[in-house]
């Protein structure tokens, strides 16, 4: 009975090593949606450049910008984008959660001195290598 269960705490404790060491893989086409006194939708596109990341972000109302800052931390993506509203230029902070095919997270924007926050989720569309 011992064996069992030392046997089955190996094999778990095993399995979750394994799972925790599965780098999460941004790399693809991600539709992102999020709310600002509506729904609201962007496209991200991550790719690998060498060993590094690159990318862009696209609106419905701006075609893409390129991605500054971009950092994969264990399975926690960061950067910053420059949202164009108007005449006015909105440098907007990610940090992203991702799991799997989906993520969550959240971007900061500075506007009128004051920073706000939103709640932004995505699903990967289409994988890239």
């Amino acid at each position: 009975m011992k064996a069992i269960l030392s046997a089955t705490l190996v094999l778990g404790l095993g399995g979750l090593a394994g799972a925790q060491g599965d780098k999460a893989n941004p790399v693809g086409t991600w539709k992102c949606e999020y709310e600002i006194g509506q729904k609201r939708m962007s496209t991200l596109t991550i790719k690998k450049d060498g060993d590094k990341l690159a990318g862009t972000m696209s609106w419905p109302d701006q075609k893409e910008t390129n991605l500054k800052d971009l950092k994969l931390k264990d399975a926690t993506l960061t950067f910053s984008a420059v949202r164009k509203v108007m005449d006015n230029e909105i440098t907007v902070e990610y940090t992203l959660a991702i799991d799997g095919d989906k993520f969550k997270g959240k971007g900061a924007a500075e506007f009128g001195g004051q920073k706000n926050e939103f709640d932004i989720a995505g699903k990967r569309e289409k994988k890239d290598k």
